[in-house]
């Protein structure tokens, strides 16, 4: 019989749905250490919430487990890499707590707008501090979302509700797909921040966002400015939040998650004047409970019965003989598509992906997602995009993703070409297998080459002329940066003309060593890419 592991508190209609369609509940929470190993190794499945830690020594010796499901959104309490490498599929519940996560954001707005929780206080202690707490009125304000996934569109369809002005800031919805929405659109955070009133951050919690919002923004912002976060705990600097507050540089301020939960005693941001602090109420309400515990163990009778794969933050939704045939061409649609992520300057609005020669006849599904995953993944939260999701974030955010064929072969017997278009100019690169299995550049804009699509990339275009290598390689040389491999490409046969050159590198360069080059008056443009390690990376 079938066994699913409940590892946390878990509402009462997820267990039941389980076993009604005959798995068996091993409902235990709490357990720790040496008995949640062997429970985990003798259950089918298990469910968690943000309690239970999946550590990579905890799945060292999986035994029967074959998913693990997530009753939330963050899979940070897992470790996705480990159980991939087990062969443990990972899922988790993205659209359970949305509306609940979205209320309460307005709620905070609200309570920050009325000051709420100052007037209850008052009166609780006996006083009618009437001409104390004038509020202002929310219809007709502009409020500024970050991030435009689920949850910042429920704010932001909430908003628009209320009479507000959406100003919204997301690198992946174009400003067209915003207008559909209803939304005004803008490129930069920088450019939002001057003219809004409220701030929300709906964004991941990753090396790019961390303190996203600190002292240098709250100082371009209106001094009857607030912020709200309901997002993750940091994203917004907690210490520059508190000065700015007790500064009067912004207005208030409504949180619901912090950097250490629960905060220490001494946080600054507990004492500040004019912040309303709750303590990760965000998806604390009945109903969205009772949805992540449906919807987890939804995904896992779906899976353990009818082997159905949805919601899988490691694990694409195909046949596994498919991916076997194709894991090489795989990894290299993903090495490309993070290639044109980094190197792409402005809003992504379209990419097209061309299979030429031998790939015209394969099933390219598969690879087209590779592809999008790697263009997405950089900008996301860790997990948040794969094989089977990737298109479908794309679409959301306004990004066209069109496949086109071409049976005619050319230099290669098999090439797959990306053209990736934003609002400032289109970017082309071209990649194929030597030996069917080692992925390789061979393209990129105008310019034929052949480089290696692994590790550190130095990317330059350049005048062809005599000394520019050198120059280069000593500046490398100069701030102890390893050039392992150099490949230089032109349009044409001709020297003097347009060239590129792309280095590896064994380390990513300082950036001293990166303005060193780009100072150089022969060279246009640099651009520095990070890859996957040589070898066939997961995707």
């Amino acid at each position: 019989m079938l066994r699913v592991l409940i590892c946390d508190k878990l509402e009462a209609a997820g267990i039941e749905l389980l076993a009604s369609v005959g798995i068996e509940v091993d409902n235990r929470p709490g357990l720790t250490g040496e008995a949640l190993q062997t429970a985990l190794r003798d259950a089918d499945g298990a469910i968690v919430r943000s309690a239970t830690k999946i550590t990579a020594e905890l799945l060292a010796q999986p035994g029967k487990l074959k998913a693990v499901a997530r009753a939330g959104v963050g899979v940070d309490n897992i470790d996705v890499v480990a159980a991939t490498r087990q062969g443990v599929i990972v899922m988790n519940t993205p659209g359970g707590n949305t509306v609940s996560a979205a209320e309460h954001t307005i709620a905070l707005m609200m309570a920050l707008a009325r000051h709420v929780p100052a007037a209850h206080a008052g009166m609780k202690a006996g006083k009618w501090d009437r001409n104390k707490y004038v509020g202002i009125q929310i219809a007709g304000k502009t409020i500024g979302v970050i991030g435009l996934g689920r949850i910042g569109r429920e704010v932001a369809d909430r908003a628009l509700g209320l009479g507000m002005t959406v100003l919204a800031y997301d690198p992946f919805v174009t400003p067209e797909k915003a207008a559909e929405l209803g939304y005004s659109a803008v490129a930069s955070v920088a450019e939002l921040l001057p003219h809004v009133d409220f701030l929300t951050v709906h964004v991941p919690m990753m090396t790019e966002t961390k303190g996203m919002i600190g002292a240098e923004q709250f100082a371009m912002m209106k001094k009857s400015a607030r912020v709200l976060n309901v997002a993750r705990g940091g994203i917004i600097d907690e210490t520059a939040l508190a000065e700015a507050l007790t500064n009067g540089t912004i207005a208030g301020a409504g949180v619901d998650v912090f950097s250490a939960e629960p905060p220490p005693a001494d946080l600054p941001l507990l004492s500040a004047p004019n912040v309303v602090l709750t303590p990760h109420l965000g998806a604390s309400t009945v109903e969205a409970q009772e949805n992540v515990a449906l919807e987890a163990a939804q995904l896992l009778a779906d899976f353990l019965l009818r082997g159905i794969v949805a919601n899988a933050v490691n694990m694409a939704a195909v046949d596994r003989a498919e991916l076997e045939s194709l894991q090489h061409l795989v990894d290299l649609a993903r090495r490309l598509g993070l290639l044109q992520a980094q190197m792409a300057q402005g809003q992504i609005q379209k990419a097209t992906i061309t299979y030429k020669g031998d790939l015209a006849g394969r099933k390219t599904k598969l690879l087209t997602a590779a592809f999008a995953t790697g263009l997405l993944e950089s900008k996301l939260s860790p997990g948040g995009v794969n094989l089977v999701n990737a298109e479908l974030i794309a679409r959301e955010r306004g990004i066209e993703i069109v496949e086109t064929a071409s049976p005619k072969k050319g230099d290669f017997a098999s090439l797959l070409t990306v053209d990736v278009q934003t609002d400032k100019k289109t970017y082309t690169a071209s990649g194929t297998l030597f030996g069917e299995q080692y992925p390789r550049l061979v393209q990129l804009g105008p310019y034929r080459l052949e480089s290696y699509l692994d590790g550190t990339l130095f990317i330059f275009t350049h005048r062809d002329v005599p000394g520019l290598i050198g120059f280069v390689g000593m500046a490398f040389g100069k701030h102890n940066v390893n050039i392992a491999g150099m490949n230089v490409g032109r349009t044409g046969n001709e020297p003097g003309g347009e060239a590129i050159g792309v280095l590896n590198l064994d380390s990513w360069p300082p950036e001293e060593a990166i303005e060193a080059v780009r100072s150089h008056p022969q060279i246009s443009s640099v651009c520095v890419v990070k890859l996957p390690p040589p070898g066939l990376q997961m995707v």
